[in-house]
């Protein structure tokens, strides 16, 4: 079973049909015993980093999360929920992150020019970066090297190389997906992104 983690903020229903559309059972939820009992969690989010940062610690989520992903259950962070979990992120601020992987969350506005739009928003390919380059990245085992997914983002995760899966380009090379361990990050949402999306799902839910 699928735990898609319920913290106040994500577009968690999408998430959930898009799981159940490749045969698999999940639960949108914030039930730490029905969490604890999952083969695998998912942290969604959407919206702004402090305020999602607070929820999920006010609801006793991060602690459980934390725990339960250190114990080597894989964990999928999408777009917002990827960037938590991180270490800090400088969006309006400093903000406490998870720090389930090494690195910080910087604006897109200060490594692209004025010709680029924020957020960045669209259809963008991904380019394959460490494991995922040498062919050893098993969320990637359905997906090709310029695959197209769905980006909605302001911010992105930097100071992470040693984590980089995938990357995009938007004016810069901007980091598209991170893994330690099971602990995966996709900066894009797979839930929007058609077959492709699909068949990442498909692969996280396999490990």
């Amino acid at each position: 079973m699928i735990a898609i983690i319920d913290y106040g903020v994500g577009n968690l229903f999408s998430l959930q049909s898009s799981l159940k559309y490749i045969g698999q059972e999940v639960e949108v939820t914030s039930d730490p015993e029905t969490i604890e009992a999952a083969d695998r969690i998912i942290l969604p989010g959407v919206g702004a980093y402090e305020d999602a940062a607070r929820k999920l610690r006010e609801s006793g989520m991060a602690d459980l999360v934390m725990e339960q992903a250190k114990a080597g259950k894989p964990l999928m962070g999408i777009c917002l929920g990827m960037q938590l979990l991180f270490e800090k992120s400088f969006e309006y601020g400093e903000h406490e992150g998870l720090g389930l992987i090494k690195g910080s969350v910087v604006p897109i506005r200060d490594v692209v020019s004025e010709e680029y739009k924020i957020p960045h928003i669209g259809w963008n390919a991904l380019q394959f970066k460490g494991r995922a380059a040498e062919g050893q990245e098993p969320l990637f085992k359905y997906t090709k090297e310029g695959d197209h997914v769905y980006f909605v983002h302001s911010f992105y995760a930097a100071d992470c190389a040693d984590s980089t899966i995938a990357s995009t380009e938007y004016g810069a090379e901007l980091t598209a997906a991170v893994a330690d361990s099971k602990i995966y990050g996709c900066q894009f949402h797979p839930e929007k992104s058609g077959k492709v999306g699909l068949n990442i799902l498909r692969a996280f839910c396999e490990l």
